[in-house]
């Protein structure tokens, strides 16, 4: 498929992989829509690099979420987080 006479692998667009990006890496996409965007990371390296990145972002989210509860200065640890987002 093309669209302004460039080629979309998969009949999908790079902004529609990013779009669906969270449902893929949740395995929460339709059949069709998982071989469409398997196909678009085929011929698309930098659609590659955006779904590796989202997927290792979303494991260390998740292994930091699991740090701060088995820590018992969770607390003071979100405070400190919190101030420093805040500028202070």
């Amino acid at each position: 498929m093309t669209s302004n006479g460039r080629i979309i692998p998969g009949g999908i667009s790079c902004r529609e992989v990013v779009e669906l990006v969270t449902e893929y890496l949740d395995g929460a996409l339709s059949d069709a829509d998982t071989e469409r965007m398997e196909e678009h990371l085929k011929l698309c390296p930098p659609c590659v690099e955006y779904v590796d990145q989202i997927r290792a972002t979303a494991q260390l989210a998740a292994v930091a979420a699991v740090e701060l509860e088995l820590r018992p200065d969770r607390d003071t640890l979100l405070r400190v987080f919190r101030e420093f987002k805040a500028g202070g």
